[in-house]
Parts: structure tokens; C-alpha cells; sequence
């Protein structure tokens, strides 16, 4: 004789939950949720991650498409070189400030502090006794900055370059962006060697 069928009992709910109101969404196979727990818990957690997450991509497009091209733009057109001369080739350098070359049309000012600065040219000879002197004001320059090599003595020591006291090129000194060949070179020539720096600039995303 086969036993009866158990009978099934109903689940009960238990007892923290309340009855189901319209303020509250039933979950599958569970008990229902109120409403106001969902909203915080979203309120808590996800709106501020995906707050977080908005405002990194944000600023991410921002800097890569408009805060550095604009700095970019800004720092290439208003280059501030630093008023420092050595020898032949500072006669060009300051001619090419004069009223016939008239450099700071191209937004290049020129500035007596190495700290107000971010171009150093070297228009000289550079001998290894002022070396220590132009490393200095090249770490005292701030970020970022970049050196022109002006004239044959700066590039490779020009014809003093078997000489023991002078230095065979600022490059074994300082990095250097651009050279610039003379002896020495014409206003012009370093004209244009300062708009070939701003295009090197635009070119990095400096």
C-alpha cells in the first residue's frame, strides 16, 4: 500500500521581510527587495564608481585632445630663451633681437633668469672651465626646455676642437634639440632654427 504523498508545504517568508508593496520589486526565486534598499545600495556604490570612471575618461580626452594641444600651441609660440652669451656667435644672437630681424615677432623673448626660461642657445665656445657654469643653468631651466647648438664652436667645437681646454660640442654637456652650422651663423639662420625647434615641438606634443 503506497504512503500518501507528502504534502508541500508554502514557503514562508521570513520574518525581516514585509509584505510586498508597490515600493518594492520581487526578485526571481527570492524575497522581495524594497525598493529603497536598491536605490541605496546604487546610490552607494555604482553612482560614484561610474562617476569616477566618467571624470577619468574626461580627462583623459580632455588632456590628450584640448589641454595639451593648447599648452603645446602656447609653449612653442612663446619661447623665452635665455639671455646668455659667449662669444662671436652672441653678436648674431643679438642682432637677430635687433630692429631688422626682429625675433620676438615670433613670440621668442628673451629673459635674463634661466628659471623664466625654457630655451637655452649656445652661441659660443664653451670651454671646459664655464662647462660647469652652463650645466647649472641648464637644471636651473625648468620643464620642459630644449637647446639650440649655435654655431660651429657649440656643435663641434668649431676650430678650436683640438684645442684641450674647449669643448668638442655642448652635446656632450646637455641634450640638444637643434644645430645650427656658421661661423658664425647669420640672424637668419638662427631665425630659422627656431622655427624648425617650434615644428620639432609641435611634432613631439611637447
Amino acid at each position: 500500500m503506497s504512503s500518501p504523498a507528502p504534502a508541500v508545504a508554502s514557503p514562508v517568508p521570513p520574518k525581516s521581510a514585509a509584505p510586498l508593496l508597490e515600493t518594492e520589486i520581487p526578485l526571481v526565486n527570492g524575497p522581495a527587495v524594497p525598493y529603497v534598499e536598491i536605490e541605496t545600495l546604487r546610490a552607494r556604490e555604482f553612482i560614484p564608481q561610474a562617476k569616477e570612471a566618467l571624470s577619468s575618461l574626461l580627462r583623459e580626452q580632455m588632456e590628450g585632445k584640448l589641454l595639451r594641444p593648447v599648452f603645446n600651441w602656447a609653449g612653442r609660440n612663446s619661447l623665452f630663451p635665455l639671455h646668455w652669451g659667449l662669444a662671436c656667435c652672441a653678436i648674431e644672437f643679438a642682432a637677430a633681437f635687433g630692429a631688422r630681424w626682429d625675433a620676438e615677432r615670433f613670440g621668442v623673448v628673451p629673459r635674463s633668469s634661466p628659471r623664466q626660461c625654457d630655451l637655452l642657445i649656445v652661441n659660443g665656445t664653451v670651454t671646459w672651465k664655464v662647462a660647469h657654469k652652463l650645466i647649472t643653468l641648464y637644471e636651473q631651466m625648468p620643464e620642459p626646455k630644449w637647446v639650440i647648438a649655435m654655431g660651429n664652436c657649440a656643435t663641434g667645437g668649431g676650430p678650436f676642437r683640438t684645442a684641450y681646454s674647449v669643448v668638442p660640442g655642448v652635446d656632450k654637456l646637455v641634450p640638444v634639440d637643434i644645430y645650427i652650422a656658421g661661423c658664425p651663423p647669420r640672424p637668419e639662420a638662427l631665425l630659422d632654427g627656431i622655427l624648425q625647434l617650434e615644428e620639432l615641438i609641435r611634432r613631439r606634443g611637447e
